[in-house]
């Protein structure tokens, strides 16, 4: 019978909480879509969008994105609203006074956590990307035009010791101006090119530079040779060019992971954007359990002020939480920490927050 009476208890409190996180998940999404619609429905007329391809195209992968991109404030407000109806209901007194324990309370509260948690990291790695690919095509059939010039002043590594500048790549004509490559031996210019521009040739899969002028330094002596065409292959492809953003949003979780070893085997450095991607997928979903903890720690006891200061105090943890997320983000971009730990800093520290509280609610 008290087994019988414990699995209804943890039923309870999971459906509770599931519920009430998908049901504010939907609601948010409704009112996403609803407002993007407002904002496009004239670019979809102007561009004669298809009803089906609107729907199954764009709507239909834009759900998933939205779905992820709350999950982790939507997981603190859900465990916020329901606790604090039960504590204010007497429900968490009740479970307490009949020989409860408040960690056991937490158990079913951290088995929805850990649904929400999968439900997180599978979206993120392996459901969004390639819906992603499908949304952004969407958006430059029939939103906005591709651009021409998407990337400018490129400065790369694309092997160890070389690197390459370009003005401006047209993603489009696969071309470049004002194109130049470097080579250094011991930390010493050894080679450099200069070029009006570069030309990707898809038949032959060769690099075609044009106009180009080269110096060979050996210690005080220079040579100099110029030409109006050259044939050769670069260790890159005009794709790498495209736009870093949606090359990123459009990779599942093995794409990246081999797109980073393949980076670090040219010797490129300059890969903290997607390392950020790759540690942000796993630090996220983990997140579930933190806001959690700190959620119910924080709503099972009555308070004066009621839900309304359960709410706004779940809400201003939660934007905290994200807002140091994306500070941290910034000093990895920037090289001061590793990626690693600029996307589980946030969690290591709400951790001990949430474990502290934890602890308060306990006694």
């Amino acid at each position: 019978m008290k087994f019988q009476l414990v699995k209804i208890f943890d039923l309870y409190i999971i459906r509770k909480f599931l519920g009430t996180f998908f049901y504010a998940i939907a609601l948010i999404i409704s009112i996403s879509i609803v407002f993007d619609l407002s904002e496009n429905i004239d670019k979809f007329i102007d561009n004669e969008a298809p009803l089906k391809a609107i729907v199954f195209e764009y709507y239909l992968n834009f759900i998933p994105y939205f779905a992820n991109l709350f999950s982790g404030l939507f997981t603190f407000i859900a465990v916020i609203f329901f606790t604090s109806k039960m504590a204010f209901n007497s429900e968490i007194t009740a479970m307490l006074s009949s020989g409860i324990s408040f960690g056991r309370l937490m158990r079913p509260y951290l088995i929805a956590a850990l649904v929400i948690a999968i439900f997180s990291y599978s979206l993120g790695n392996f459901v969004i990307p390639p819906a992603n690919k499908k949304m952004i095509e969407f958006k430059y059939d029939y939103i906005k035009k591709k651009a021409v010039n998407r990337d400018r002043d490129i400065h790369r590594q694309i092997e160890p010791n070389v690197y390459i500048y370009m003005e401006r790549f047209d993603a489009n004509n696969d071309y470049g101006r004002k194109f130049s490559i470097e080579r250094f031996e011991d930390k010493k210019l050894v080679s450099k090119l200069n070029s009006e521009f570069i030309r990707w040739d898809r038949e032959r899969k060769i690099w075609t530079i044009t106009n180009y002028v080269i110096r060979d330094i050996d210690d005080y002596q220079e040579t100099i040779t110029k030409g109006a065409r050259i044939d050769t292959t670069l260790a890159m492809l005009p794709e790498e060019f495209a736009g870093q953003e949606e090359d990123i949003e459009s990779m599942n979780y093995f794409d990246l992971l081999h797109f980073i070893e393949q980076q670090k085997l040219r010797g490129v450095d300059a890969i903290e954007h997607y390392e950020i991607e790759r540690h942000r997928r796993a630090a996220g979903p983990f997140s579930a359990f933190i806001l959690t903890i700190m959620g119910v720690s924080l709503a099972s006891r009555k308070v004066r002020g009621g839900l309304g200061l359960h709410l706004g105090i779940g809400i201003f943890g939660a934007f905290t939480y994200i807002m140091f997320q994306q500070i941290t983000k910034t000093f990895a971009l920037s090289g001061a920490i590793t990626p690693l730990i600029a996307m589980w800093l946030p969690n290591v520290i709400f951790l001990m927050v949430a474990l502290y509280l934890y602890r308060q609610a306990a006694r």
